[in-house]
């Protein structure tokens, strides 16, 4: 294996517009086009080069509440208030000491990790 190309994260039907908000106008990710054989599904995909995330429309959709991504950010402490202003309450996590880190869930309550730049022990 070479990388991971991307994520893919479900949402139920008709949250597009509700995951643009969070993803494009609070974490700061461009929407990119979907191929032309696949826009019928619903769904957005998003980058933030070099992290991609799909966005995709599961019908009997379940939050994943445990299972998630997890993003390096530059500014840790300023994405937590941007979330916390906008209603999406961080919880910290301190069980690894070298590592801040903190999870957050999407509009349509996906578990989501975000931890600061240069804060992975395996790096």
């Amino acid at each position: 294996m070479l990388r991971i190309d991307h994520v893919q994260l479900a949402i139920p039907a008709g949250a597009e517009d509700l995951c643009r908000t969070f993803y494009v106008a609070l974490l700061g990710m461009r929407e990119v086009p979907k191929p032309p054989a696949l826009m019928a599904r619903g769904g957005l995909w998003l980058e933030s080069p070099p992290v991609q995330i799909h966005l995709g429309i599961e019908e009997d959709f379940r939050p994943a509440r445990k299972a998630h991504p997890a993003f390096t950010v530059a500014d840790l402490d300023g994405l937590a208030q941007i979330l916390a202003a906008a209603g999406h309450e961080p919880l910290w996590d301190d069980a690894i000491p070298e590592i801040r880190r903190l999870y957050v869930s999407d509009p349509v309550g996906n578990r989501l990790e975000f931890m600061e730049d240069g804060g992975s022990p395996t790096k």
